[in-house]
């Protein structure tokens, strides 16, 4: 290896929560794992013929366990089917052990009465069945069980067991592919993104010792002894409406963890708020994601690539803004959607607000060397960006559940894994500040998709120019539009994101909208109204 992951990776003092048994060996060891296989899969579709091939080959004994946000139990992972309830159903029935835990309450719009019962539905027809996916409202008050990831292990053969994490929920909306034409199975969004809203996404497919890593942060909150609703009479009545117990039974014991399986280090990264009755395994929180990010911006030297459904927190802002102080050859460049999911008159402000300010600091910082842009199809409707990527100097990155705004890095749990790839990309040119083939072929692939060019075309390969060449995409685009669609369609599908204002009056109850509510500070007291994490 001639990369030294601790030099981009937490250490345990550095994640700053010491109960957790994740990465937590003796006295001198990594706080991470090496020999992992990670393979990026891009696009919701992508990623659901994936998770249709690995369970449909499961056999009686083996086991399952997954988190999510949200799940649509008549979700279909093809295009004929089957839907993600019934196939977990059919496991159940056949011997699998399914286990799960969603959150209590989520929605795309919070007062819907309807949002709320998918999850219910989705853990009944798999509990009817015989598995146990319970509703877990352990969290931070006005917090979100955020994770998603999935964790496949096999009875009797440990190198065949592979696990799944990233941004993608169970449910509708998300299976869509590069041509980006939207889910069959869509929800409702701002009028803009149309009836079948467009939909970019991510997750990655893991396998070696990172697989046992995940169970552990699994089994963490699985065994967290306080019970699974809120104790209050109307939380405990829709408990019980939804025949769900208040503690799961308890887990089988651990398997060793499977053998190494490629090139890849992996740390995994977390987000848990401070609460009452506190976390077991993070008594005083953990902010493990906001830490990592802080240290490899600081590393950064030629480019830092986002894409982030939100990008709108001034804390999340200022660590890009001091790399970007830090060092004059930094470019960053940031992919978000180009509305908010939903952006009426009293949802868009709020939400409109905070991307606002975290881009006016950015670019007070370096105007020239930052570019925010936003994504359409081939029939000019925008694409909703719902991935969560960063990949710093194409050597680190990062594809998980939390988004780059402060309830992500504070309040909600999320779940992110960090990724060294130990192989050079250029294996002429190794060395321990070489670019990582990993990190190089992920970034390839979306600017190749975004800007329409071929991956042998020489000027994608060079991060440092990198913001040239989509500020000279984007702007042909939009000339394009600009001039009344004249002409033949530029290559690409990039735009110069240009959030709508937010009025002085506006700004009068979007402001504490948006930072109670919206984008809330789950740390310490100490820790509000600093940078620091």
């Amino acid at each position: 290896m001639d990369i030294d992951p601790g030099v981009w990776f937490l250490s345990r003092s550095e994640r700053g929560n010491l109960a957790t048994d994740v990465h937590s060996g003796g006295a001198g060891t990594p706080s991470w794992s090496e020999g992992n296989l990670v393979k990026p899969l891009i696009h919701g579709a992508t990623y659901f013929a994936r998770l249709h091939e690995e369970l449909t080959a499961l056999q009686p004994g083996d086991r399952v366990w997954f988190t999510d946000w949200r799940g649509d139990a008549d979700e279909r992972l093809l295009p004929s089917g089957p839907s993600i309830g019934d196939l977990l159903a059919s496991l159940a029935r056949g011997g699998v052990e399914v286990r799960g835990l969603v959150w209590r309450s989520h929605g795309e719009r919070v007062s819907s009465p309807i949002s709320g019962r998918s999850n219910e539905l989705l853990g009944r027809e798999i509990n009817d069945a015989g598995g146990e996916v319970l509703l877990d409202q352990r969290v931070r008050l006005f917090g979100s069980h955020h994770q998603k990831f999935f964790v496949i292990r096999r009875r009797d053969d440990p190198s065949r067991d592979i696990a799944f994490v990233g941004g993608i929920d169970l449910c509708h909306s998300r299976r869509d592919d590069a041509d980006h034409a939207g889910d069959p199975q869509a929800l409702t969004m701002d009028p803009r993104y149309g009836p079948r809203p467009p939909w970019h996404d991510a997750a990655l497919e893991l396998r070696g010792p990172v697989v046992a890593d995940l169970l552990a942060v699994f089994a963490e909150r699985w065994n967290d002894p306080h019970p699974l609703d809120r104790r209050t009479p109307y939380r405990m009545l829709q408990q019980r409406l939804a025949r769900m117990p208040r503690h799961p039974r308890q887990l089988p014991e651990t398997a060793p963890p499977p053998p190494p399986a490629g090139p890849h280090a992996v740390q995994l990264l977390r987000t848990y708020g401070v609460k009452r009755p506190p976390f077991p395994f993070a008594p005083f929180g953990e902010r493990s994601v906001a830490r990592a990010y802080a240290k490899a911006f600081a590393r950064a030297r030629s480019l830092i690539y986002i894409e982030d459904q939100y990008l709108w927190s001034t804390e999340v802002a200022a660590a890009l803004a001091e790399a970007l102080q830090g060092n004059p050859e930094l470019n960053v460049i940031a992919v978000v959607p180009r509305y908010p999911s939903s952006d009426g008159l009293l949802a868009g402000p709020p939400s409109r607000i905070g991307q606002l300010r975290a881009i006016a600091m950015l670019r007070r910082v370096a105007p020239d060397r930052v570019g925010v842009f936003d994504l359409e199809n081939d029939t000019g409707t925008p694409i909703y960006i719902h991935a969560k990527i960063c990949i710093v100097d194409d050597t680190w990155i990062t594809c998980g559940s939390d988004n780059f705004n402060r309830r992500s890095w504070t309040t909600d749990s999320e779940l992110t894994c960090a990724v060294l790839d130990t192989t050079a990309a250029d294996p002429e040119s190794p060395g321990p500040e070489a670019p990582r083939r990993l990190a190089r072929d992920l970034r390839l692939q979306l600017w190749t998709e975004h800007l329409g060019l071929d991956r042998g075309d020489r000027r994608l390969h060079d991060p440092a120019a990198g913001l040239a060449l989509w500020k000279a995409s984007a702007e042909a685009l939009d000339h394009w539009h600009n001039s009344g669609l004249h002409g033949p369609r530029p290559t690409g599908r990039v735009r110069r994101h240009a959030p709508e204002p937010v009025t002085p009056l506006q700004r009068l109850w979007a402001v504490p909208l948006n930072r109670l509510v919206l984008d809330p500070d789950g740390r310490p007291r100490r820790l509000r109204g600093t940078a620091q994490f």
